[in-house]
């Protein structure tokens, strides 16, 4: 192979090795929120404070993101702000505060695993809301993803019945929603760029979640544990501002198929660290229902694409 040719070819190999490695860094970031809101909630802090710090720590960046992505581009319509407050609303305040409450009653792994229904639920929603077919073979990978969440959600029932059957049907709302904001967001997306719409749509679910707390509780309860202060910063950064960027800029180099199958490794990431940082059970039954999600999942994709 002439040298030039070879250049380029060791170029684009490592164009696709660095996108890999921001989409399993970022996944595996995003599955840390989890486990950091699980230990937060060990210093009795409750889920609309803990919310709360996340956004407040995480808004300079969203703002800043934001001013980057809108240099130089035309200011937004009416019609783009309420699609901005719209998308914010649904896929990022309360997709984030219905994960938070239901994670004080269920398992970082049946949080995961019922969030990992995504790509199930925007194809039901595409079906319910605009008649898009639903072939057999993205039927038959959707009962397989919902046959593992029902394995573990069952596990866990022998345990909590009325705390697992509340937990697992708030982070379900959580999944709906940021479903309904994926569906949306397309347009937007060719609009106003994805950098621009993410850092516009986050800074309105930070507000919403600070103005949560204020009207919800008083300043007082503002005084938490210096721990939770601290995993709030970790949350707010390794967990939400960085893996963003990382998704995205894997997306710009490997494309949105690859970043996704490669985004199957936050299921298993977090089951990993709920049983050495949680001390969370892991066994047949959690395997198993692992093992159905991530596959029905990963044929639904195959299946889209």
């Amino acid at each position: 192979m002439p040298p030039a040719l070879d250049g380029i070819a060791l170029a684009a190999r490592k164009k696709v090795l660095l996108g890999l490695t921001l989409a399993a860094a970022g996944s595996i970031a995003f599955s840390g929120k989890a486990i950091i809101v699980k230990l937060a909630f060990r210093h009795g802090v409750d889920a609309v404070t803990l919310l709360m710090y996340r956004m407040l720590f995480a808004l300079p960046m969203f703002l800043a993101m934001a001013w980057w992505a809108s240099r130089g581009q035309p200011a937004l319509s009416r019609r783009d702000w309420l699609g901005v407050l719209g998308l914010g609303f649904s896929g990022y305040y309360l997709a984030s505060f219905l994960d938070f409450w239901g994670l004080q009653y269920i398992s970082a792994s049946l949080e995961r695993l019922i969030l990992y229904l995504n790509p199930t639920l925007v194809l039901v929603l595409g079906w319910a809301l605009y008649g898009r077919r639903i072939t057999g073979r993205q039927a038959g990978a959707m009962a397989l993803s919902y046959a593992g969440v029902l394995v573990v959600f069952g596990h866990e029932v022998n345990f909590d019945a009325s705390g697992t059957l509340l937990g697992g049907a708030l982070v379900f709302g959580s999944a709906v929603s940021y479903a309904v904001y994926l569906l949306y967001s397309g347009e937007m997306v060719k609009r106003l760029g994805s950098l621009r719409l993410v850092g516009l749509a986050t800074t309105v679910a930070c507000v919403l979640c600070i103005g949560q707390f204020v009207w919800l509780r008083p300043l007082s309860a503002a005084l938490v544990a210096p721990e939770v202060v601290w995993l709030s910063v970790l949350n707010a950064v390794a967990c939400t501002a960085a893996p963003v960027l990382m998704v995205m800029m894997a997306i710009e180099r490997i494309g949105s198929g690859l970043t996704a199958q490669t985004g199957m490794i936050g299921p298993m990431s977090t089951i990993t660290m709920g049983v050495l940082l949680l001390g969370e059970p892991f066994n047949g039954w959690v395997l198993v229902g692992t093992v159905l999600v991530m596959g029905g999942v990963f044929w639904v994709s195959r299946a889209k694409a």
